[in-house]
């Protein structure tokens, strides 16, 4: 399996991780079981805190995900497993593991230095799409 692919299947898992990570600290502020047990008519309830933090940061992730998926999933169809897909793909997975936690304790300059990496990454993977260059 080719290790872009690899780190594909865990960016899946980094979107999982998000997804409870937003539900369960904002569930806590907007009132437990009982409330995400009940119909939830009217409006959702507002979250502050970590817990606006970390829905923010699930939010961008799935921003970001799906160009960085179909770009991974148009390499490995076109045989373009090189050095810059490969880069990018590691670039991207490792700044969004980062970027979770340090979004959540609202860390503000890192925290956008490790978004630009990850959008670094996508953009190595795009070229490494177009430009055949050493491979891996």
């Amino acid at each position: 399996m080719p290790v872009e692919i690899r780190l594909l299947a865990w960016s899946c898992f980094l979107g999982l991780v998000h997804i409870v990570a937003a539900s369960y600290s904002g569930l806590q502020q907007r009132g437990g079981l009982a409330w995400a047990a009940g119909n939830r008519e009217g409006k959702t309830p507002e979250v502050t805190g970590a817990a606006a933090r970390l829905e923010k940061a699930s939010k961008n992730f799935f921003e970001t995900f799906p160009i960085f998926a179909a770009l991974v999933l148009a390499c490995v169809a076109t045989g373009r497993h090189n050095t810059a897909v490969v880069l990018g793909a590691y670039l991207y997975f490792f700044a969004r593991l980062a970027y979770l936690p340090i979004y959540g304790f609202g860390v503000p300059k890192i925290r956008s230095i490790v978004w630009g990496v990850s959008i670094v990454g996508i953009l190595f993977v795009l070229w490494g799409l177009f430009i055949k260059i050493l491979p891996y």
